[in-house]
């Protein structure tokens, strides 16, 4: 079976986002399938040292190639990004589209890709929403009259696929304020290898998490309301560090206001020492003392069901994990390895409760990894789903 992921490692080529799209890659080809990466976006790409957005793809480019082949030396020349020039790095623009030709299953991570008509000679094209409520806010706009033109088209590709997944695990449900828009959303989620994460003791490291506190796109308006992002949460727990013995760390990006953010007793490192690769990502995960983490207010207000691929590599290291609930799937076993919390009170608490029967909530973290997110089990589903299993 031959499968072509599309992502957006290129496009922001730092070691948390390779993460996010290349497990699909990774997971495929331990499936046996005949994988190719594939990254055509349109758009300028995001430089981690000037900390802007050049059109040179070079630089990103490269960071593909040498993360594919440091997952796996099988993987490492199958793959391509098309620069917003048209210019064409790795593969070559034929050799694309002779790996669309005979693809069974074009997915479409993120809706990063162009549906050029090469690509469209996938057998099946999923698009998978890594982003809900905003990919659904495009489509609503669209049908309210109210998308300006880019909104209209970003939601036309969407709706030209065949068959559709989201992180969103909850669409659907009475109480999840984000509308269907028409579409039949199957529900998964992110794909751990688990190989890549073995568990490592740290009892005395930080909880940590990293994150970058206010990005694009803008955030979503549904049904005439507006939601936010991770700053919005943000600011509900700032003074958590006042009321714990724990130290929570952040690796942190974006324009934050660090300075009110140290005062309240939070420790603070660059986003780029924590992710400036794959390995650095991975070995920050692994110093932990276990995951602390807000999510976008609109994963949260609108009971999404978002569960994040930070936070389940977390738990395959065998990490607690200290999150707050977005009405995450009822599969997700809470426990002591994995601890929701909705309330200043209640994180407090959950941190209470890690701290008093600490290995317990270790094993449990690497089993709840195990069973709810190994790459054979969720994306032998998805295919499932997508009818090409």
């Amino acid at each position: 079976m031959r499968v072509v992921v599309a992502g957006l490692v290129a496009t922001y080529p730092v070691g948390g986002v390779a993460w996010d799209y290349l497990q699909y890659v990774q997971g495929f080809h331990a499936l046996g399938c005949e994988v190719w990466y594939v990254e055509d976006t349109g758009r300028w790409l995001y430089d981690p040292e000037g900390e802007t957005f050049v059109a040179d793809a070079t630089r990103g480019a490269r960071f593909v190639g040498e993360s594919l082949a440091w997952l796996d030396p099988a993987l490492a020349r199958r793959w391509a990004v098309r620069a917003p020039d048209g210019k064409w790095h790795g593969l070559d623009e034929q050799a694309v589209a002779r790996a669309f030709s005979g693809a069974d299953l074009f997915l479409n991570v993120s809706g990063a890709c162009w549906l050029r008509e090469a690509y469209r000679a996938a057998r099946v094209k999923a698009y998978l929403d890594s982003d809900p409520g905003y990919t659904q806010g495009r489509l609503a706009a669209v049908d309210a009259g109210t998308a300006d033109e880019d909104t209209a088209f970003s939601a036309d590709l969407i709706r030209r696929h065949d068959v559709f997944f989201t992180l969103g695990e909850r669409i659907g449900a009475p109480d999840c304020l984000i509308p269907s828009c028409g579409i039949r959303w199957h529900p998964t989620r992110q794909p751990i290898v688990l190989a890549d994460w073995p568990v490592r003791a740290a009892p005395d490291g930080a909880f940590t998490t990293v994150m970058s506190w206010k990005i694009e796109p803008t955030p979503p308006e549904l049904a005439g309301r507006a939601f936010g992002g991770k700053d919005v949460e943000f600011e509900r727990f700032l003074d958590l560090p006042r009321h714990v013995p724990e130290r929570l760390e952040v690796a942190l990006s974006g324009a934050a206001p660090r300075d009110r953010i140290l005062a309240a007793g939070w420790q603070l490192v660059p986003s780029r020492s924590a992710s400036g690769t794959m390995a650095a990502y991975r070995d920050y995960i692994a110093a932990s003392r276990g995951e602390w983490s807000i999510a976008k207010n609109a994963y949260v207000a609108t009971r999404s069901g978002w569960f994040s691929t930070r936070s389940a590599a977390y738990l395959a290291c065998g990490k607690p994990v200290v999150v707050q609930d977005t009405g995450f799937a009822a599969d997700l076993e809470r426990g002591p390895g994995l601890r929701p919390f909705s309330t200043m009170a209640e994180a407090a608490a959950a941190l209470a409760a890690v701290r008093a029967d600490y290995g317990r909530a270790c094993e449990h973290a690497r089993r709840l990894a195990e069973r709810s997110f190994a790459a054979e089990r969720v994306l032998g589903r998805l295919l499932a789903d997508a009818g090409v299993a």
